[in-house]
């Protein structure tokens, strides 16, 4: 992926993770457009920067995506690269008996169907497109769950699987990655932000950054303290992550 000179798309990019990203892609002269539900959330991200730009989205509905994917390119003609970044986290306590599913949905439409939805409506233009990227943001809980939000670690999982579809099938005409986050001190969930357990936020940044100026960039960027739980399986220790994450199965 070249770090400079793109047009870049990043949802979730009012907070968090997508913000972080979208203030070191626009520090290295990319044009940055982020996207969510709230205007004055994406304006405060901003700044006043120049070359950044706020449009309204609402990844819930399909509509709203339809609209949001045609005023982008008419808007952006020369956008190229879709970083897939907002999603909500939903604690799901009591699995092993009948509750209200709604939580559990309502994350499926967001986290799941959102990025599919809008990789779905923007995938003709960057296909067209000159150095396309699609970025997937994922989880180290795609890999090892955390059991009281198994929703929110299935559909990583599950964005995992779709994101190495694309990767095939689009051989050649987009670039396709997938960035998998540890724990990070962001507003995801409560109390994640001052959990000092977890990655401060700028140093997860800063990592992520220089992994992307790696030449050929990582089909998948790997911080540190993720790799144990991306690898867990395939080294043998699946089980002893599981237990060291949800050490309240114990």
């Amino acid at each position: 992926m070249q770090t400079t000179g793109n047009t870049i798309l990043i949802t979730g990019g009012g907070t968090g993770i997508g913000k972080a990203l979208a203030h070191r892609f626009h520090d290295l002269g990319n044009t940055v457009i982020i996207a969510g539900r709230r205007m004055e959330v994406l304006q405060t991200a901003i700044g006043g920067r120049p070359n950044m730009h706020a449009l309204t989205l609402d990844q819930d509905d399909p509509a709203s995506i339809a609209a949001f994917a045609e005023k982008l390119v008419t808007e952006f003609p020369d956008f190229n690269v879709l970083i897939n970044s907002a999603g909500i986290m939903r604690m799901e306590m009591g699995i092993d008996k009948a509750r209200d599913l709604s939580d559990a949905e309502t994350s499926v439409t967001s986290n799941l169907l959102g990025p599919i939805r809008l990789t779905n409506a923007l995938i003709e233009h960057l296909s067209a497109q000159s150095n396309a990227v699609i970025v997937n943001v994922t989880s180290g809980l795609a890999f090892v769950p955390l059991v009281i939000a198994p929703t929110y670690s299935a559909i990583k999982a599950a964005i995992h699987s779709y994101t190495i579809s694309l990767r095939a099938v689009l051989k050649g005409k987009v670039e396709v990655i997938e960035l998998v986050p540890p724990a990070v001190q962001t507003d995801l969930t409560p109390g994640q932000k001052t959990n000092e357990r977890f990655m401060p936020l700028d140093a997860f940044a800063d990592q992520v950054m220089a992994l992307f100026q790696h030449k050929p960039t990582p089909a998948e960027i790997l911080v540190e303290g993720v790799d144990f739980m991306r690898n867990a399986e395939a080294e043998g220790h699946f089980d002893a992550t599981l237990a060291a994450i949800n050490p309240f199965l114990k």
